[in-house]
């Protein structure tokens, strides 16, 4: 297993607010425990609200999910597209809001501030690969919003979809969608999606098929 799925699985199971000990986590990754406890350290570098320590246990001691109405839709952009990059970009208004988000973040981070600054955090963000994602959240957006169905193409399958919710884990941001494809919900990684495209048709909701009910069905 590659070591960004292996993160992504802990972040899925340590997600229900429980106490999980180190050595099931291991277990149910199939690695050793140092490896659990250096997994533990980067992903609360990267972000997630991680609570514990060794011989006792984790858990996530807050929600994950990025609530749409705490930034702006302009902020959000800008966190999309990488604080870095917006600030030097000619749009000044995309800049400015990347600025102010910058403000807001900085006004969270903890108190201790021995280490050294490292730009915006994306260069201890254990997902390299997620930057690709960062292209598909517009439509994403939209589409959940609008309740329009998707088309997305992973891994060269072809799946249609019904989007849900976005969630943000620390800079990594996963879509919960029912797909149609496989009659069940899923917890979709956008930086897997290679390519998506808006379909004509909305969807409505549906027993056992909506937002609610994959909550319900969450561990």
């Amino acid at each position: 297993m590659r070591r960004a799925d292996r993160l992504m699985q802990l972040v899925q199971i340590l997600r229900d607010g429980t106490l999980h000990r180190a050595t099931d986590l291991a277990a149910a990754t199939q690695v050793s425990l140092r490896t659990i406890y250096r997994d533990m350290e980067t992903l609360a570098a990267s972000g997630i609200p991680i609570e514990g320590e060794r011989g006792i246990g984790y858990r996530v001691i807050a929600a994950v999910t990025l609530p749409p109405l705490n930034l702006t839709m302009t902020e959000m952009e800008a966190l999309h597209l990488g604080l870095n990059a917006v600030t030097h970009s000619d749009d000044a208004e995309l800049s400015a809001a990347a600025r102010a988000l910058s403000d807001k973040l900085d006004a969270v981070m903890p108190e201790d501030r021995s280490r050294a600054p490292s730009g915006s955090g994306f260069a201890i963000y254990p997902f390299a690969d997620a930057a690709r994602g960062f292209q598909h959240l517009p439509m994403l957006r939209q589409a959940v919003r609008t309740r329009q169905k998707l088309e997305l193409m992973m891994h060269d399958q072809t799946r249609i979809v019904r989007p849900l919710q976005l969630d943000y884990w620390g800079r990594l941001w996963t879509c919960v969608v029912w797909c149609e494809s496989t009659g069940q919900f899923d917890d979709i990684r956008v930086d897997q999606i290679t390519s998506q495209r808006i379909l004509p048709s909305l969807f409505v909701d549906e027993p056992g098929k909506g937002l609610a009910d994959y909550n319900k069905q969450r561990p």
